[in-house]
């Protein structure tokens, strides 16, 4: 695998033609934006390019596409990916057919596993759009209004609005550059969207979250665990539970929140975020996923009870003695 620099990626992008563009299963703010921005810079260079997600894009994202998504009327000549830090987290349809085919990786996660012919990697930037916003300074194109929606949405969605650590002097910039071209874009909207607005299912999901918290390693660690029985007992939508990995951090004294949704029986995926010192990234990848020092995630296979004995150990362990 080549590591390339910024200016390396840019001419690579050049040169490409006929991309598909790949973000990763469960998509967020950042694989959204960062995917759908690149194929619009790709665009306006004169080359097809189209964007595939191993599932549908969620609602609450959907601001960002362009218009009505159709499956794309060529076959690829070059394959990207972006913000996607392991094959396996393009889930299993897009891994079966381009796993072992991508051309060039652009991320920023620091547990990124080489995968592709190429990457570009910036462990410091604090979202993949971050990346995207240098990227279009080195290419032959004009940054659009719709372009400056997709960039603010992944640095604002991946910092939590600017609050987390993650958020550097140039994501602040990078923002404070869209604001300044674009101040038609209702970025106020953007940030209530992602941020304060919850549908009233999702206001009653919070009710059954806090009911359902639970405290181990001397109030250390806070969990909660979504299954499928309490997912169709409470008629909870898949959808709504989304976002809601650092809602174990919001009770005083926790150090590291997990949470576990089940996404068929016996397979849970796992959320764990930091409140500050423990790398949960290391935690994750010990447990086969990876991510940021203070957000990471992982798939374990068991019972209820058997991954929550799994990842109770793995965090004790990897608490800071």
């Amino acid at each position: 695998m080549q590591e390339w620099n910024l200016k390396e990626t840019a001419d690579w992008l050049k040169a490409c033609e006929d991309a598909y563009i790949l973000i990763h299963q469960n998509p967020d703010g950042d694989c959204i934006g960062a995917g759908y921005a690149l194929a619009e810079m790709l665009h306006q260079m004169g080359k097809r390019a189209a964007v595939l997600c191993n599932e549908p894009i969620p609602n609450r994202y959907r601001f960002m596409l362009p218009g009505e998504e159709k499956a794309p009327d060529f076959a690829p000549r070059c394959v990207i990916s972006v913000d996607v830090a392991d094959s396996k987290l393009l889930g299993d349809e897009l891994r079966a057919r381009f796993g072992n085919a991508v051309d060039l990786c652009m991320d920023h996660h620091i547990s990124n596993v080489p995968y592709a012919a190429a990457r570009y990697l910036d462990g410091q930037a604090a979202a993949t759009c971050e990346i995207l916003c240098e990227l279009a300074k080195l290419l032959p194109i004009t940054v659009t209004e719709q372009m400056a929606v997709c960039l603010y949405t992944g640095m604002a969605t991946d910092t939590g609005c600017f609050q987390y650590d993650n958020t550097r002097p140039a994501t602040f910039r990078a923002a404070a550059d869209l604001k300044e071209q674009f101040p038609e874009v209702r970025y106020g909207q953007i940030n209530r969207k992602m941020f304060a607005v919850k549908s009233f299912g999702r206001l009653r999901l919070e009710q059954l979250l806090i009911d359902r918290l639970e405290q181990h390693l001397d109030g250390k660690c806070t969990l909660i665990c979504m299954t499928q029985e309490v997912l169709k007992k409470f008629q909870v939508d898949e959808a709504e539970l989304d976002g809601i990995a650092g809602f174990p951090l919001q009770v005083d004294g926790t150090e590291v929140g997990i949470t576990m949704k089940e996404k068929e029986p016996g397979k849970f995926r796992i959320s764990m975020r930091s409140a500050d010192e423990v790398n949960v990234s290391a935690i994750c990848q010990s447990l086969g996923g990876g991510g940021h020092f203070k957000a990471s995630g992982c798939s374990l296979s068991g019972t209820e009870a058997e991954v929550k004995e799994i990842l109770l150990k793995a965090v004790a362990e990897g608490m800071p003695m």
